[in-house]
């Protein structure tokens, strides 16, 4: 039976043909996010040109084994008789005259003579290839194209930019010169083609404060410095096991070896099985602890600086983020590695034992970078210190990074801390779009909300775990600001008629029933409240008025 590609897979490709048809010269790049399916449209896209002219001669090249690997494998399944060949120290294959090349860019870099006439250079994980052109991608690409000029190169990535320069399609120094084709992360949830993602907030979050920056990234010494503190692990994995105890494989991302050591130690303390890994292992160790950990002898893999790419386990179904990172291509890899399904689609998947992914991030990355589908990319040139603006969380007001109070709202921000770990819920959401939740209200306060220039209101703030939600009811607003309060008051069992003023509303206030649990979805960066369930009269009050 012969294989058919999904939709998207196949007008990613189409895309490639309107663009050179009309380009011919030019360097397109497609973004297709993790469990996309990127290796097969490569083998598909290879095919294609093969069939078109089949003395045409195509390089792939990669930066790590597994994905060399990984692609040379999805070719030879499509197409078992593929005119295809390895060029890999790691791998123990220089086959530099095969028609079709997968190859690592180490082994490469300085063998362009060797390896002949290309046609088509394919470069998978693109974001990682650097501006500079004496980089061994830059003296790879610029040995080539003085064999050919007219090469095409073609660049495949999840994530379109660099964590030093921006997206990869813009600046003087790109070398792509648009993207053809992209799918979000979001589309393929919507599809089924990946996992719907969620998140818990966090009890305990990593304080980066006095963690300098090197390279656009923070310093890896102090940053494993800052992290690595045993009480602060015990209570980190404490939390893992509390989210995960029936979830199938968690994957932790840590802050140096030594810490990925630490949070290992701590699981196994615990009573779960765990294991480590990172770059500082023989490759016949690495090896052993993927495959064990794929074949399901450990419960928890702990990782330093490895498995963001090429690394496959459809098994993983909560990721732990305890590595802060400045990059979002990094980040966005991170949570990657939990959205493939078990099987072909989403319903395979829930028969197979996986509905979701659960991201655990103790790192602040989400609120640094934004929801995984609509990422914040800083633009290149901008300094690599925080914003001189930060966004006030009450009123959403921009104002100054160093005030501690909002001029508009009277909000206080909480003071820096000396602990590198505090007891701050990361509440912003992992997808920008999800579908709505129950949660319960342990606890409910009204406040009165006045900002300078505008109609005081009323805030109320539900507390539910150790995060709390707000919304705001305007008595003194017209219009629909108006009607939505007057129907709050309704639909909360308050006497008639409706209070008009703030001061009256607070006063009646234990008119209203209680709520027992709120719903939930994400908007954007924020959690928006779409739905209540109230208590029973004789239930305990949980409400309070603050003035």
């Amino acid at each position: 039976m012969s294989l058919v590609l999904r939709p998207y897979q196949r007008e990613s490709i189409d895309s490639l043909y309107s663009y050179w048809g009309e380009n011919p010269a030019g360097n397109p790049l497609l973004v297709l996010p993790t469990g996309a399916g990127k290796s097969l449209v490569i083998a598909q896209t290879m095919k294609e040109f093969h069939e078109a002219e089949r003395t045409t001669r195509i390089v792939q090249i990669t930066h790590v084994k597994e994905l060399i690997a990984q692609n040379y494998k999805e070719l030879i399944g499509l197409w078992p008789w593929a005119p295809a060949g390895i060029y890999s120290a790691s791998l123990g294959r220089r086959e530099a005259h095969a028609q079709i090349l997968f190859a690592g860019i180490q082994s490469v870099y300085s063998k362009a003579a060797n390896i002949g006439h290309v046609d088509v250079l394919m470069v998978d994980e693109a974001h990682l290839i650097p501006p500079d052109a004496k980089t061994m991608y830059g003296k790879f690409i610029t040995a080539l194209r003085a064999i050919n000029p007219k090469m095409l190169i073609l660049g495949l990535t999840a994530t379109p930019y660099r964590l030093d320069s921006g997206r990869l399609d813009e600046g003087d120094d790109r070398l792509f010169d648009a993207v053809t084709y992209e799918v979000s992360i979001r589309d393929l949830i919507d599809w089924g083609f990946l996992v719907p993602l969620i998140s818990k907030a966090t009890a305990n979050t990593i304080n980066v404060k006095g963690v300098s920056r090197s390279g656009g990234e923070f310093n890896a010494k102090q940053l494993q410095l800052v992290v690595d503190d045993l009480e602060k692990t015990k209570a980190a994995v404490e939390e893992v096991i509390a989210y995960g105890r029936d979830r199938r494989a968690w994957l932790c991302f840590c802050s140096g070896v030594p810490h990925a050591h630490d949070v290992a130690a701590e699981i196994r303390r615990q009573g779960f099985t765990c294991e480590t890994i990172h770059g500082e292992l023989s490759a016949g160790e690495r090896d052993r602890i993927i495959r064990d950990f794929k074949a399901g002898k450990y419960q928890a893999l702990t990782n330093a600086n490895v498995l963001t790419t090429g690394f496959n386990d459809p098994r993983i179904d909560l990721v732990a983020m305890l590595r802060p990172t400045l990059s979002t291509s990094l980040y966005v890899q991170m949570v990657g590695r939990g959205t493939r399904c078990i099987g072909p689609d989403i319903d395979a998947s829930i028969r197979n034992g996986k509905a979701d992914c659960l991201v655990l991030d103790f790192a602040g990355n989400v609120r640094r970078h934004g929801p995984v589908d609509a990422v914040e990319v800083k633009k290149p040139g901008k300094g690599e210190g925080d914003a001189p603006v930060k966004e006030c969380p009450t009123c959403h007001s921009l104002i100054l990074a160093g005030l501690r109070e909002c001029p508009d709202c009277g909000h206080v921000f909480e003071r820096s801390v000396d602990e590198k770990l505090t007891a701050t819920a990361a509440t912003v959401p992992i997808i920008s779009k999800s579908t709505a939740e129950f949660v319960p209200v342990s606890e409910r306060t009204f406040y009165r909300h006045e900002k300078p220039g505008s109609r005081a209101s009323i805030r109320v703030e539900y507390l539910c775990g150790i995060v709390v939600h707000k919304e705001w009811i305007c008595p003194e607003h017209d219009g629909y600001a108006r009607d939505s309060f007057a129907k709050f008051w309704r639909d909360h069992g308050g006497a008639m008629p409706t209070p008009m003023t703030i001061d009256e509303t607070l006063e009646r206030i234990d008119e209203l029933r209680e709520t027992s649990e709120i719903r939930i979805k994400a908007d954007g960066r924020y959690w928006k409240i779409c739905g209540r369930k109230l208590a029973t009269r004789d239930q305990p009050s949980a409400g309070n008025l603050a003035a």
